[in-house]
C-alpha cells in the first residue's frame, strides 16, 4: 500500500487540508468530477476550502491499490456526507446526508501526488440531496 496515498485520505477524514497539501506536488493536476482540471496546490487549496465550506465528508470502507514501481495508485471507498451550504447551481442545502461510492486516481513522483482524479455519479448525489 502507498503510504503517501494513505496519509492522504488520511488528512482528508481529519479535516486537516494543509497535510492534503504536503502530500502533493507543487504542480499537482487535480482533475475534479464533472470540472475542470486545476494546477498547483493554490487552486487545490482554494478547492478545498470551497468543499469544507459546502460539504461536511467522512471516506470509509476505503481500499487503496498501487502498481508495482510505485508510480500510480487508485482508491475505492464510500463518501458520507452532509450537504452544509448551497453550491453554486446544485440543489438548495438544508443539511441533508447522502451516502455513495467514489473512486480516485492518482500518479506520484516519489512521495509526492502528481495528479488526483476523483470520479463518483453526481446524479446519485443529485436524488439523494434533493
Amino acid at each position: 500500500m502507498n503510504t503517501t496515498i494513505q496519509a492522504y485520505f488520511d488528512a482528508f477524514n481529519a479535516g486537516d487540508t494543509e497535510a492534503m497539501i504536503a502530500c502533493l506536488s507543487e504542480e499537482v493536476a487535480h482533475h475534479v468530477n464533472e470540472g475542470n482540471v486545476r494546477v498547483g496546490k493554490e487552486a487545490f487549496r482554494a478547492f478545498c476550502a470551497h468543499m469544507s465550506r459546502c460539504y461536511r465528508e467522512n471516506l470509509t470502507d476505503m481500499v487503496i491499490f498501487g502498481n508495482s514501481d510505485g508510480t500510480r495508485a487508485a482508491a475505492e471507498f464510500i463518501v458520507n456526507g452532509t450537504y452544509l451550504e448551497t453550491d453554486g447551481d446544485l440543489p438548495a442545502a438544508h443539511g441533508q446526508s447522502y451516502r455513495l461510492p467514489a473512486g480516485s486516481f492518482f500518479s506520484l513522483d516519489g512521495d509526492k501526488i502528481t495528479r488526483v482524479v476523483t470520479y463518483y455519479n453526481l446524479s446519485d448525489w443529485i436524488a439523494q440531496v434533493k
